[in-house]
């Protein structure tokens, strides 16, 4: 089955994923698909959940913590800025403290504590889910092709939903306790368990937004999960032992895309002989892969000769994915926040440009 295929086949998946290590053409794939699925009239949005996102250099567009940009007709994408995004869940939090308890300044104590919290090492990444399930809450696009980070962070990210939902099981739990004692207490000020329900909603509703991300990442009929990988025997190994970890935690796993094959075409130049031996090499990989992931792999696509950068590009690589299905889109004029316009479409193109 095709990758082409794949997608005619399952109407349902709604939430797709690439994965891999660092710098196979996670980013390259995840642009080329938003690209193919766009030029099938569908509205789909590509974003990065890596700190060290890298979709402006590939889309050639200033998209870093701009929002939602539209990059082509029904292709959107965005770059989520994590201190942007960490500043506002701070202000969220003040503001819920200002609410539930009536004060007009936040006490010194409990601002230090909020800004130690947002110095936490995991608040990056934290910041960054929260904004993602932000967007998937929100709904309005067709597809979301989700643009992981490499392969260890990427198993932390995914793991982050199940590990949230229960610390604040475990928070809900407490505060149910506390309103059962507040019951006891004999005339405690119907303000007070006014303030404690607020809470204890607000956790729920933290909750939901949690469980439903969760469902998401673990749903078989509307998520599916893409390896990346490269014909070498380290990236084989780690895609295999990469692949038994995310399959503990229930993740989709659909197919394997081969990236960077150099085409045995070229045997029949007059090439150095690197390049021969790498052939060669590759042939044997290549042979491991098909015993390995038999039809599951799903792509195989040719080393290009240029960076992946721009639209002319990024539809070549679409081609190699899934065919001569993909077809044009036009690419929308860049509106930057206090800039010009971006041309665009100026770049060169390979299958591991821009990627991390």
């Amino acid at each position: 089955m095709s990758l082409a295929d794949f997608f005619k086949a399952n109407p349902d998946v709604r939430y797709i994923m690439y994965g891999g290590k660092g710098g196979l053409g996670k980013t390259t794939f995840s642009a080329a698909t938003g690209y193919y699925l766009a030029s099938q009239g569908y509205k789909v949005l590509v974003f990065s959940v890596d700190p060290q996102a890298s979709l402006s250099d590939i889309f050639e567009r200033n998209i870093f913590g701009q929002g939602e940009v539209e990059i082509a007709p029904n292709l959107y994408a965005c770059e989520i800025d994590a201190d942007k995004r960490i500043k506002a869940y701070q202000e969220e939090v003040r503001a819920r403290i200002r609410d539930m308890y009536g004060m007009e300044q936040i006490p010194e104590e409990i601002e230090n504590y909020i800004q130690a919290a947002s110095a936490e090492p995991a608040m990056e990444e934290s910041a960054i889910f929260d904004e993602v399930v932000n967007i998937v809450v929100k709904g309005g696009y067709d597809y979301y092709i989700y643009d992981l980070v490499p392969l260890g962070h990427a198993l932390y990210y995914l793991s982050m939903a199940s590990v949230y939902d229960a610390w604040i099981d475990r928070i809900t739990g407490l505060r149910e306790q506390m309103r059962e004692y507040d019951k006891v207490v004999a005339t405690v000020r119907r303000q007070k368990s006014t303030e404690e329900d607020q809470i204890l909603n607000e956790l729920l509703y933290i909750k939901e937004r949690i469980n439903k991300s969760s469902g998401i990442l673990t749903d078989s009929k509307q998520t599916s999960f893409f390896f990346v990988l490269t014909p070498e025997e380290m990236i084989i190994l780690d895609t295999t032992k990469a692949a038994e970890l995310f399959a503990k935690f229930s993740v989709p796993i659909r197919g394997y895309i081969v990236n960077r094959v150099i085409p045995r075409r070229l045997l029949e130049d007059n090439i150095p002989e690197y390049l021969r031996n790498r052939i060669g090499m590759q042939a044997g990989h290549l042979e491991t892969i098909e015993k390995q992931f038999g039809e599951r792999v799903l792509a195989r696509v040719p080393e290009f000769d240029s960076d992946i950068r721009g639209m002319k590009n990024i539809a070549r690589v679409a081609e190699a994915l899934f065919g001569n299905g993909a077809g044009p889109v036009r690419q929308a004029p860049a509106v930057v926040a206090g800039g010009g316009a971006d041309d665009g479409d100026t770049g060169d193109g390979s299958a591991e440009g821009g990627d991390r």
